[in-house]
Protein backbone atom coordinates (compact mmCIF):
# COMPACT_ATOMS: atom_id res chain seq x y z
CA UNK A 1 0.00 0.00 0.00
CA UNK A 2 1.07 3.63 -0.88
CA UNK A 3 1.65 5.38 2.03
CA UNK A 4 1.45 8.63 0.52
CA UNK A 5 -1.64 8.13 -0.58
CA UNK A 6 -4.78 9.87 1.60
CA UNK A 7 -7.75 7.24 1.46
CA UNK A 8 -11.08 9.00 1.00
CA UNK A 9 -12.49 10.47 4.16
CA UNK A 10 -15.59 8.55 3.38
CA UNK A 11 -15.90 4.77 2.29
CA UNK A 12 -16.95 3.79 -0.97
CA UNK A 13 -20.51 2.32 -1.74
CA UNK A 14 -18.99 -0.74 -2.45
CA UNK A 15 -22.48 -2.42 -1.29
CA UNK A 16 -24.12 -3.22 -4.46
CA UNK A 17 -21.02 -3.65 -6.49
CA UNK A 18 -18.76 -6.85 -7.21
CA UNK A 19 -15.38 -7.42 -7.17
CA UNK A 20 -15.02 -7.62 -11.03
CA UNK A 21 -16.70 -4.54 -12.04
CA UNK A 22 -14.82 -2.37 -9.37
CA UNK A 23 -11.90 -4.14 -10.91
CA UNK A 24 -13.04 -3.23 -14.15
CA UNK A 25 -13.26 0.34 -12.89
CA UNK A 26 -9.61 0.65 -11.77
CA UNK A 27 -8.62 -1.11 -14.99
CA UNK A 28 -10.27 1.55 -17.15
CA UNK A 29 -8.87 4.46 -15.33
CA UNK A 30 -5.74 2.91 -15.23
CA UNK A 31 -5.80 2.62 -19.22
CA UNK A 32 -6.64 6.21 -19.61
CA UNK A 33 -3.97 7.30 -17.80
CA UNK A 34 -1.51 5.10 -19.07
CA UNK A 35 -2.69 6.11 -22.85
CA UNK A 36 -2.39 10.00 -21.82
CA UNK A 37 1.16 9.38 -20.79
CA UNK A 38 2.16 7.85 -23.85
CA UNK A 39 0.06 10.53 -25.62
CA UNK A 40 2.94 13.31 -24.24
CA UNK A 41 5.72 10.82 -25.19
CA UNK A 42 4.50 10.56 -28.92
CA UNK A 43 3.63 13.89 -29.01
CA UNK A 44 7.31 15.56 -28.46
CA UNK A 45 8.55 12.88 -30.80
CA UNK A 46 6.62 14.62 -33.15
CA UNK A 47 4.66 11.92 -34.07
CA UNK A 48 1.17 13.72 -33.47
CA UNK A 49 0.69 17.41 -34.60
CA UNK A 50 -1.99 19.93 -33.62
CA UNK A 51 -3.36 20.79 -30.50
CA UNK A 52 -3.42 17.79 -27.84
CA UNK A 53 -5.60 18.01 -24.25
CA UNK A 54 -4.83 15.33 -21.94
CA UNK A 55 -7.15 14.20 -19.22
CA UNK A 56 -4.81 13.36 -16.80
CA UNK A 57 -6.50 13.68 -12.96
CA UNK A 58 -10.17 13.41 -13.93
CA UNK A 59 -10.58 9.77 -15.11
CA UNK A 60 -12.44 8.88 -12.30
CA UNK A 61 -15.41 11.04 -14.03
CA UNK A 62 -15.36 9.44 -17.19
CA UNK A 63 -14.93 5.55 -15.82
CA UNK A 64 -18.00 6.70 -13.14
CA UNK A 65 -20.25 7.98 -15.88
CA UNK A 66 -19.48 6.11 -18.93
CA UNK A 67 -18.86 2.38 -17.34
CA UNK A 68 -22.49 2.79 -15.86
CA UNK A 69 -23.92 3.07 -19.26
CA UNK A 70 -24.96 0.65 -21.77
CA UNK A 71 -23.26 -0.52 -24.95
CA UNK A 72 -26.52 1.05 -26.59
CA UNK A 73 -26.36 4.34 -24.56
CA UNK A 74 -24.68 7.68 -25.84
CA UNK A 75 -21.68 9.94 -25.18
CA UNK A 76 -21.00 13.17 -26.50
CA UNK A 77 -16.98 14.52 -25.80
CA UNK A 78 -15.18 17.85 -25.85
CA UNK A 79 -11.88 18.65 -27.07
CA UNK A 80 -10.27 16.47 -24.01
CA UNK A 81 -12.22 13.24 -25.28
CA UNK A 82 -9.00 10.25 -25.57
CA UNK A 83 -10.68 8.64 -22.30
CA UNK A 84 -13.75 9.57 -22.55
CA UNK A 85 -13.63 7.01 -26.10
CA UNK A 86 -11.43 4.65 -24.15
CA UNK A 87 -14.27 4.20 -21.77
CA UNK A 88 -17.03 3.98 -24.20
CA UNK A 89 -15.18 0.67 -25.49
CA UNK A 90 -13.41 2.55 -28.58
CA UNK A 91 -10.09 0.24 -28.96
CA UNK A 92 -6.73 1.72 -28.08
CA UNK A 93 -5.18 0.97 -30.99
CA UNK A 94 -8.04 3.10 -33.03
CA UNK A 95 -7.64 6.18 -30.82
CA UNK A 96 -3.95 6.06 -31.13
CA UNK A 97 -4.38 5.75 -34.91
CA UNK A 98 -6.59 8.45 -35.06
CA UNK A 99 -3.58 10.67 -33.48
CA UNK A 100 -1.22 9.41 -35.59
CA UNK A 101 -3.06 10.63 -38.98
CA UNK A 102 -3.40 7.23 -39.88
CA UNK A 103 -5.89 5.87 -42.22
CA UNK A 104 -7.22 3.00 -39.48
CA UNK A 105 -8.24 5.60 -37.33
CA UNK A 106 -11.37 5.66 -35.84
CA UNK A 107 -11.96 9.00 -37.81
CA UNK A 108 -9.89 7.49 -40.79
CA UNK A 109 -6.98 10.00 -39.63
CA UNK A 110 -9.23 13.18 -40.76
CA UNK A 111 -10.50 14.06 -36.78
CA UNK A 112 -7.01 14.07 -34.77
CA UNK A 113 -7.16 14.89 -30.99
CA UNK A 114 -10.46 17.30 -30.83
CA UNK A 115 -12.33 14.96 -33.47
CA UNK A 116 -12.74 11.36 -32.33
CA UNK A 117 -15.66 9.74 -33.26
CA UNK A 118 -16.70 6.01 -33.30
CA UNK A 119 -20.46 5.18 -34.76
CA UNK A 120 -20.30 1.46 -33.96
CA UNK A 121 -19.69 2.45 -30.14
CA UNK A 122 -22.37 5.39 -30.20
CA UNK A 123 -19.17 7.58 -29.39
CA UNK A 124 -20.50 11.36 -30.68
CA UNK A 125 -17.46 12.80 -31.17
CA UNK A 126 -15.14 15.50 -29.27
CA UNK A 127 -15.96 19.14 -30.51
CA UNK A 128 -13.02 21.92 -30.38
CA UNK A 129 -15.43 24.50 -29.73
CA UNK A 130 -17.00 24.70 -25.94
CA UNK A 131 -20.20 23.91 -26.09
CA UNK A 132 -20.23 22.62 -29.49
CA UNK A 133 -21.26 19.15 -28.18
CA UNK A 134 -24.73 20.01 -25.69
CA UNK A 135 -27.02 20.43 -29.06
CA UNK A 136 -25.42 17.75 -30.42
CA UNK A 137 -25.79 15.58 -27.30
CA UNK A 138 -29.24 16.71 -26.97
CA UNK A 139 -30.45 15.68 -30.56
CA UNK A 140 -29.10 12.10 -29.81
CA UNK A 141 -31.59 11.90 -26.43
CA UNK A 142 -34.46 13.50 -28.95
CA UNK A 143 -33.93 10.95 -31.11
CA UNK A 144 -34.10 8.38 -29.17
CA UNK A 145 -37.56 9.24 -27.12
CA UNK A 146 -38.86 9.60 -31.03
CA UNK A 147 -38.15 6.49 -32.05
CA UNK A 148 -39.67 4.91 -29.20
CA UNK A 149 -43.05 7.51 -29.18
CA UNK A 150 -43.21 8.26 -33.00
CA UNK A 151 -41.89 5.12 -34.71
CA UNK A 152 -43.10 2.52 -31.47
CA UNK A 153 -39.51 1.13 -31.28
CA UNK A 154 -39.79 -1.62 -28.90
CA UNK A 155 -36.08 -1.33 -27.37
CA UNK A 156 -35.22 0.34 -24.22
CA UNK A 157 -34.84 4.15 -24.21
CA UNK A 158 -30.94 5.19 -24.95
CA UNK A 159 -29.19 7.56 -22.35
CA UNK A 160 -26.81 10.33 -23.41
CA UNK A 161 -23.84 11.03 -21.35
CA UNK A 162 -23.00 14.88 -22.84
CA UNK A 163 -19.58 15.62 -21.24
CA UNK A 164 -18.29 19.29 -20.76
CA UNK A 165 -16.17 21.54 -18.85
CA UNK A 166 -17.09 24.59 -16.35
CA UNK A 167 -16.27 27.60 -18.67
CA UNK A 168 -19.00 26.22 -20.60
CA UNK A 169 -21.85 26.39 -18.15
CA UNK A 170 -21.54 30.59 -18.87
CA UNK A 171 -22.07 29.70 -22.83
CA UNK A 172 -25.37 29.89 -24.50
CA UNK A 173 -26.09 26.59 -25.37
CA UNK A 174 -25.79 24.96 -22.29
CA UNK A 175 -28.83 27.31 -20.63
CA UNK A 176 -30.77 26.42 -23.81
CA UNK A 177 -30.15 22.42 -24.40
CA UNK A 178 -31.18 22.31 -20.24
CA UNK A 179 -34.49 23.99 -21.05
CA UNK A 180 -34.84 21.87 -24.01
CA UNK A 181 -34.24 18.51 -22.69
CA UNK A 182 -36.88 19.38 -19.22
CA UNK A 183 -38.94 20.96 -21.32
CA UNK A 184 -39.44 17.56 -23.47
CA UNK A 185 -38.06 15.04 -20.45
CA UNK A 186 -34.64 13.84 -22.47
CA UNK A 187 -33.07 10.78 -21.68
CA UNK A 188 -29.80 12.91 -21.39
CA UNK A 189 -27.24 13.33 -18.34
CA UNK A 190 -25.17 16.86 -18.41
CA UNK A 191 -21.28 16.40 -16.73
CA UNK A 192 -20.02 19.43 -15.92
CA UNK A 193 -16.62 18.64 -15.54
CA UNK A 194 -15.24 20.81 -13.24
CA UNK A 195 -11.36 21.17 -13.29
CA UNK A 196 -10.90 24.68 -11.66
CA UNK A 197 -9.72 26.66 -14.89
CA UNK A 198 -10.94 27.14 -18.02
CA UNK A 199 -7.78 27.44 -20.37
CA UNK A 200 -5.86 29.96 -18.12
CA UNK A 201 -8.72 31.17 -16.43
CA UNK A 202 -9.82 29.97 -12.29
CA UNK A 203 -13.13 29.49 -12.41
CA UNK A 204 -14.35 31.30 -9.74
CA UNK A 205 -13.34 34.40 -11.45
CA UNK A 206 -15.42 33.81 -14.29
CA UNK A 207 -18.64 33.25 -13.23
CA UNK A 208 -20.99 34.93 -10.86
CA UNK A 209 -22.37 31.81 -9.57
CA UNK A 210 -19.54 29.33 -8.93
CA UNK A 211 -21.30 26.06 -7.93
CA UNK A 212 -22.77 25.26 -11.35
CA UNK A 213 -25.22 22.12 -9.80
CA UNK A 214 -27.17 25.27 -8.56
CA UNK A 215 -28.17 26.45 -12.14
CA UNK A 216 -30.01 23.52 -12.72
CA UNK A 217 -32.89 24.85 -10.52
CA UNK A 218 -33.60 27.72 -12.71
CA UNK A 219 -34.94 24.69 -15.42
CA UNK A 220 -36.70 22.39 -12.67
CA UNK A 221 -34.09 19.53 -12.98
CA UNK A 222 -31.81 18.24 -10.41
CA UNK A 223 -28.40 19.52 -10.06
CA UNK A 224 -26.13 17.03 -7.88
CA UNK A 225 -22.30 17.74 -7.33
CA UNK A 226 -19.91 14.99 -6.60
CA UNK A 227 -16.16 14.45 -5.81
CA UNK A 228 -14.98 13.90 -9.15
CA UNK A 229 -11.84 12.32 -7.82
CA UNK A 230 -13.75 9.46 -5.90
CA UNK A 231 -14.82 7.15 -8.98
CA UNK A 232 -17.82 5.07 -6.92
CA UNK A 233 -19.31 8.77 -5.49
CA UNK A 234 -19.21 9.74 -9.60
CA UNK A 235 -20.58 5.98 -10.48
CA UNK A 236 -23.49 6.21 -7.96
CA UNK A 237 -25.08 9.66 -8.78
CA UNK A 238 -24.76 7.81 -12.39
CA UNK A 239 -26.34 4.77 -11.52
CA UNK A 240 -29.46 7.30 -10.02
CA UNK A 241 -29.33 9.70 -13.47
CA UNK A 242 -29.33 7.06 -15.90
CA UNK A 243 -32.03 4.96 -14.14
CA UNK A 244 -34.35 8.63 -14.16
CA UNK A 245 -33.73 9.77 -17.43
CA UNK A 246 -34.17 5.79 -18.92
CA UNK A 247 -37.44 5.67 -17.04
CA UNK A 248 -38.97 8.78 -18.43
CA UNK A 249 -38.42 11.10 -15.43
CA UNK A 250 -35.60 13.70 -17.49
CA UNK A 251 -32.29 15.07 -17.85
CA UNK A 252 -29.85 15.36 -14.80
CA UNK A 253 -27.32 17.60 -14.12
CA UNK A 254 -23.79 16.42 -12.65
CA UNK A 255 -21.01 19.12 -11.17
CA UNK A 256 -17.94 16.26 -11.09
CA UNK A 257 -15.17 18.37 -8.92
CA UNK A 258 -12.07 17.45 -10.43
CA UNK A 259 -8.53 18.56 -11.31
CA UNK A 260 -6.31 17.98 -14.80
CA UNK A 261 -2.71 17.36 -13.74
CA UNK A 262 -1.69 18.40 -16.81
CA UNK A 263 -1.45 22.05 -18.18
CA UNK A 264 -4.76 22.83 -20.70
CA UNK A 265 -2.80 21.61 -23.83
CA UNK A 266 0.69 20.05 -24.32
CA UNK A 267 1.43 23.37 -25.71
CA UNK A 268 0.47 25.09 -22.70
CA UNK A 269 3.68 25.26 -19.88
CA UNK A 270 1.34 25.29 -17.27
CA UNK A 271 2.63 28.57 -15.29
CA UNK A 272 -0.68 30.18 -13.83
CA UNK A 273 -1.61 27.37 -11.76
CA UNK A 274 0.19 27.44 -8.06
CA UNK A 275 2.34 24.51 -7.22
CA UNK A 276 0.32 24.67 -4.15
CA UNK A 277 -2.76 24.17 -6.01
CA UNK A 278 -1.50 21.28 -8.09
CA UNK A 279 0.24 19.24 -5.35
CA UNK A 280 -2.99 19.29 -3.26
CA UNK A 281 -5.13 17.89 -6.19
CA UNK A 282 -2.26 15.41 -6.75
CA UNK A 283 -2.08 14.05 -3.70
CA UNK A 284 -6.27 12.89 -4.37
CA UNK A 285 -5.27 10.86 -7.23
CA UNK A 286 -7.95 9.00 -8.00
CA UNK A 287 -5.90 5.84 -9.41
CA UNK A 288 -3.83 5.92 -6.69
CA UNK A 289 -6.82 6.51 -4.19
CA UNK A 290 -8.77 3.66 -5.44
CA UNK A 291 -5.87 1.36 -5.59
CA UNK A 292 -5.02 1.74 -1.60
CA UNK A 293 -8.48 1.02 -1.17
CA UNK A 294 -8.49 -2.04 -2.79
CA UNK A 295 -5.63 -3.24 -1.54
CA UNK A 296 -6.55 -2.02 2.35
CA UNK A 297 -9.27 -3.87 2.28
CA UNK A 298 -8.13 -7.33 1.25
CA UNK A 299 -10.58 -6.30 -2.09
CA UNK A 300 -7.54 -7.70 -4.12
CA UNK A 301 -3.98 -8.90 -4.31
CA UNK A 302 -1.27 -6.69 -4.93
CA UNK A 303 -0.30 -9.32 -7.44
CA UNK A 304 -3.55 -8.93 -9.04
CA UNK A 305 -3.11 -5.65 -9.48
CA UNK A 306 0.45 -5.87 -11.28
CA UNK A 307 -1.02 -8.23 -13.67
CA UNK A 308 -3.84 -5.37 -14.91
CA UNK A 309 -0.95 -2.95 -15.08
CA UNK A 310 1.03 -4.85 -17.18
CA UNK A 311 -1.79 -5.86 -19.00
CA UNK A 312 -2.57 -2.26 -19.38
CA UNK A 313 0.88 -1.48 -20.81
CA UNK A 314 0.94 -4.25 -23.09
CA UNK A 315 -2.22 -2.52 -24.60
CA UNK A 316 -0.69 0.55 -24.99
CA UNK A 317 2.19 -0.62 -26.46
CA UNK A 318 0.11 -2.86 -29.08
CA UNK A 319 -1.92 0.61 -30.04
CA UNK A 320 1.81 2.24 -30.89
CA UNK A 321 3.08 -0.60 -32.84
CA UNK A 322 -0.75 -0.65 -35.14
CA UNK A 323 -0.21 3.19 -35.38
CA UNK A 324 3.27 3.47 -36.65
CA UNK A 325 2.88 0.72 -39.03
CA UNK A 326 -0.43 1.64 -40.21
CA UNK A 327 -0.69 3.58 -43.44
CA UNK A 328 -1.37 7.01 -43.98
CA UNK A 329 -4.47 8.10 -46.02
CA UNK A 330 -4.03 8.82 -49.54
CA UNK A 331 -4.05 12.25 -51.40
CA UNK A 332 -7.01 10.43 -53.92
CA UNK A 333 -9.30 9.70 -51.00
CA UNK A 334 -8.71 13.89 -49.58
CA UNK A 335 -12.58 14.59 -50.03
CA UNK A 336 -13.96 10.67 -48.77
CA UNK A 337 -15.73 11.15 -45.73
CA UNK A 338 -17.29 14.58 -46.60
CA UNK A 339 -20.57 13.03 -47.32
CA UNK A 340 -22.27 10.13 -46.63
CA UNK A 341 -22.13 7.26 -49.09
CA UNK A 342 -24.15 4.82 -50.63
CA UNK A 343 -23.60 1.24 -48.25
Amino acid sequence: MDNNVTLPSKLYDTDNMDVDTMLDLYRDMLLGRNFEDMCAQMYYRGKMFGFVHLYNGQEAVSTGIIKALNDTDYVCSTYRDHVHALSKGVPPRLVMAELFGKETGCSHGRGGSMHIFSAPHNFLGGFAFIGEGIPVATGAAFQSVYRSQVLNNSDPISVTACFFGDGTSNNGQFFECLNMAVLWKLPIIFVVENNQWAIGMAHNRSTSSPEIHKKAISFGLPGIEVDGMDVLAVRKVACEAIHRARSGNGPTLIEALTYRFRGHSLADPDELRSRQEKAAWVARDPIKSFKSYLLHNSIVNEHYIQEIDINVKDQIDDAIQFALASPEPEVKDLKRYLFAEDL
